[in-house]
């Protein structure tokens, strides 16, 4: 056994060796849930933890993370993905672990942020929409994936058939791509239902 003084994780990442893992899926897949444990798991290996989320996200409590299970954790709220790189200190201590919710609504500049962060060393667990509600990858989302070591893709529970869900169906509100809603907004659906809700 190594000591957390010299490893990452408990996937036994050595400290200097930095990646990129991507936690993927529709809208109530519990990407922010998957999030939330692996930074639990940091937390708990004493590694120096920063949880970050965009200033849009207001859905449940400014200041924190918070899952659709209403799970929370305290996060810092930021602006830009750029502003990323002004809070990378956990207590006077640089962090080593640095976890991202709802990427989707980050600017583009995000997966340059999280490459440059990875290379330096740190862990970066980023989580996210990987499509819209039309069916389309979503904002940066296609460049993290393709540039993460790891990716998560989880799935939820289509309200239709009851089989595997990967895509978000809007049912009410606006035809804006980024607007946030619940359950009264947005339902997760199987590729076939996906398909037969659009044309309708």
């Amino acid at each position: 056994m190594h000591s957390s003084d010299s490893y990452h994780s408990l996937s036994s990442l050595p400290i200097g060796e930095g990646r990129l893992e991507v936690i993927c899926g529709p809208m109530f897949s519990g990407k922010t849930e998957e999030l939330l444990r692996r930074v639990r798991r940091s937390q708990i290996a004493r590694l120096p933890t920063v949880l970050v989320k965009p200033a849009i996200d207001t859905r449940y409590a400014v200041g924190d993370v918070v899952s659709h299970d209403k799970n929370a954790m305290p996060s810092v709220v930021v602006e830009k993905a750029s502003d990323i790189m002004n809070v990378l200190e956990v207590e006077g201590r640089p962090a080593l672990v640095v976890a991202i919710d709802e990427a989707q609504f980050f600017d583009d500049d995000l997966p340059r942020v999280c490459s440059e962060l990875a290379n330096k060393g740190m862990r970066v667990i980023v989580a996210g929409l990987d499509l819209d509600f039309n069916g389309v990858p979503f904002g940066s989302m296609p460049q993290l994936l393709a540039l993460a070591e790891e990716v998560t893709k989880l799935h939820a529970v289509c309200v239709e058939t009851g089989r595997a869900a990967h895509f978000s169906h809007k049912i009410s509100g606006s035809d804006d791509t980024v607007e946030l809603g619940e359950k009264d907004k947005y339902i997760p659906l199987a590729r076939h239902a996906f398909v037969a809700a659009r044309k309708k």
